[in-house]
C-alpha cells in the first residue's frame, strides 16, 4: 500500500509499505480521507513531542470497513465489512478512574492513531473496534472525516460553559478556531471575534457569523475592548497555540473571565502571570474530547450543524508534502485539507 511517512522536521515521504493487518479486537479500514490537522503541522515542522519520526501520521479519518480481527465483532457488534465508518482516534485502557467516568481522553495510557501507532496517511489503517463508529445514513465519508476537529470544537464548547448573549474572542481562524466559532454560535454567544493574519481565513470566520479582526492591523485586545465597552470578553479560546496569541487572550479576557487554551503550537511558553493573578482569570485547559463528545459531532455532522465547505480542498496522497509546506506557510482560502489515498 501508499503511505505518507513523515522522516522528520519538513521531510514527507511517499513510501511502498505492507498493509497492516488487524489483531483480534480490531478491524482493517480502508481509508478514504484523512485530514491534515493543526498538530500535525506542529509535528511536521519539528514542534511536537508526542510525535515521534519515522511515522505515518493522520488521526482524522473515515473509510471503510476491510477486515476484522477475530475477536473484533465481539466487542463491537455493529460493525460489517464494507460498512462507511469514521474512528475516535483515542484509545484508553478502559479501567481506571477517568475512563470509568467518560474522561477516557485524560487516561493516562491513552494512545493515539497516528502519533502512538501508525495513522491513516495510508491506504489502510487498523483501529480498536470499540473506536468504530458507523457512518449515519445520508453522512459522507467527506463529513466523516471531520468528526474528529468537529468533537474538539465541542469539547471546547462544553469548557466555555454558559455563554449565551455573552462576548467571545477565538484566537485563529484555522478548522479548529472555524468549527469553535459555530458550535460556540450554536451555544447563544455573541458577538465572537476572531482574530487572524489571513485575510482569506478572517472572510471564512466572517461568512460563518465571526466579527473577526485582522492581527495584522489592529491589537486583538485593544479591538475586543474597544467593542465591548472597555470590558472584554467573557471567554476567550487560543485556537493557535502561540506565545502571542496566547498573551492577546489574556489580554482580552475580562476579569474573572475564562481563558481556554487548545492550541499547541507551542508545547513551551510565557504567559503573562500576574495578569492573570490580578484579574483573577480561570485557565483552562481543552485537550482532544471525551467519547461522548465525538458522538455527539457525529451526530451534529448528520445535522449539518457545522461545516467547512466550501473551503475543503481533497488532494492525492502523493500531494501531501506540497500541502503540508503550503498550509503551514500561506493556506490562503483553505480551511481543510483532506487527502486521499
Amino acid at each position: 500500500m501508499r503511505a505518507l511517512v513523515w522522516e522528520g522536521p519538513r521531510a514527507l515521504a511517499l513510501r511502498e509499505q505492507e498493509p497492516p493487518a488487524p489483531a483480534p479486537g480490531e478491524v482493517l479500514v480502508r481509508v478514504t480521507y484523512a485530514g491534515i490537522c493543526g498538530s500535525e503541522l506542529g509535528a511536521y515542522l519539528g514542534h511536537n513531542a508526542l510525535r515521534v519520526p519515522p511515522l505515518v501520521m493522520g488521526h482524522e479519518f473515515a473509510g471503510t470497513l476491510a477486515a476484522f480481527g477475530s475477536a473484533a465483532a465481539a466487542r463491537n457488534p455493529n460493525l460489517r465489512e464494507g460498512q462507511p465508518v469514521t474512528v475516535n482516534p483515542l484509545s484508553a485502557c478502559g479501567a481506571c478512574a477517568y475512563c470509568q467516568r467518560g474522561d477516557s481522553h485524560l487516561c493516562a495510557q491513552r494512545r493515539l492513531i497516528g502519533a502512538h501507532r501508525p495513522g491513516a496517511y495510508a491506504e489502510y489503517v487498523v483501529a480498536p473496534a470499540e473506536t468504530v463508529v458507523p457512518l449515519p445514513d445520508g453522512m459522507t465519508a467527506r463529513e466523516g472525516a471531520l468528526a474528529e476537529p468537529v468533537a474538539v470544537a465541542i469539547r471546547i464548547g462544553a469548557m466555555a460553559g454558559a455563554v449565551a448573549g455573552e462576548p467571545v474572542l477565538i484566537a485563529g481562524a484555522g478548522p479548529i478556531g472555524l468549527l469553535a466559532l459555530q458550535v460556540l454560535l450554536l451555544h447563544g454567544a455573541g458577538p465572537v471575534f476572531v482574530s487572524d493574519l489571513e485575510p482569506a481565513r478572517l472572510a471564512m470566520a466572517a461568512e460563518l457569523g465571526g466579527s473577526p479582526i485582522n492581527v495584522g492591523r489592529e491589537d486583538t485586545a485593544q479591538a475586543v475592548r474597544a467593542a465591548t465597552g472597555g470590558v472584554g470578553v467573557a471567554v476567550s479560546v487560543d485556537a493557535v497555540g502561540a506565545t502571542a496569541t496566547r498573551a492577546a487572550c489574556v489580554a482580552a479576557t475580562r476579569a474573572a473571565g475564562t481563558l481556554i487554551l487548545s492550541g499547541l503550537h507551542e508545547e513551551v511558553g510565557p504567559i503573562p502571570a500576574a495578569d492573570v493573578i490580578r484579574r483573577e482569570l480561570v485557565l483552562r485547559g481543552s485537550f482532544a474530547y471525551s467519547p461522548a463528545d465525538f458522538m455527539a459531532a457525529v451526530a451534529l455532522l448528520a445535522e449539518r450543524g457545522v461545516r467547512l465547505d466550501p473551503w475543503i480542498v481533497e488532494a492525492d496522497l502523493a500531494e501531501g508534502g506540497p500541502w503540508f509546506e503550503r498550509l503551514v506557510s500561506a493556506p490562503g482560502g483553505v480551511a481543510k485539507v483532506l487527502l486521499t489515498p
